[in-house]
């Protein structure tokens, strides 16, 4: 049985951390925005990828821009390097789970583009690794985290940190500065 304020109690924990986020998180927003407008203007392209939850915010965040967020417009080019299960499966078997996106990224990154990668903890390795790559091959390496950023800390840049240990928490956060993500590039393209 649910106790008497458990409903209360969660939407006054989301409203905590929506308010934490939004005092936290803009100055990161604002550089992944722009980072992000110039790479799309000069050709570039959004990879976003994670694991679990995080998988789904890949494919949905992706999704939003290529397709269809606010309203009909030229597709803007992003992709979730989650959805194809046959290099998830073949990259896993022949190089191992850690390099699941980072094969990815090698193949289909280029200068210029932009490398999000999703993590709660910011310890998933398999994100780590894609963004190390994406380093090395001069592809900005971005990230949405949680809690205290974990290892993710020392790589993403811009790295949007949301300020709580609730994984429901920072999920819940993370499709909400992506959809503003998808949003605002949408106005700054100039395709609303």
């Amino acid at each position: 049985m649910l106790s008497e304020n458990f409903f209360e109690d969660e939407f006054g924990e989301h409203a905590i951390v929506v308010t934490e986020t939004q005092a936290s998180c803009r100055e990161a927003f604002e550089q992944l925005l722009e980072i992000s407008v110039k790479s799309l203007k000069n050709g570039g392209k959004l990879m976003f990828f994670g694991n679990g939850g995080s998988a789904a915010d890949s494919q949905h965040l992706a999704t939003e821009l290529s397709i269809r967020y606010k309203a009909d417009r030229s597709p803007i080019a992003a992709i979730a390097l989650t959805t194809d299960t046959s290099a998830l499966t073949a990259a896993s078997n022949d190089f191992g789970i850690d390099e699941i996106f980072a094969r990815q990224l090698e193949a289909i990154g280029r200068s210029g583009d932009v490398a999000i990668g999703i993590s709660t903890s910011g310890n998933s390795k398999n994100v780590i690794r894609a963004l190390e790559r994406a380093k090395a091959l001069n592809i900005v390496a971005a990230g949405f985290g949680g809690k205290s950023g974990g290892e993710m800390i020392e790589i993403a840049n811009p790295f949007l940190i949301v300020p709580s240990t609730t994984t429901s928490r920072i999920q819940e956060m993370h499709i909400l500065l992506g959809h503003m993500l998808c949003g605002a590039l949408e106005k700054k393209l100039g395709l609303v």
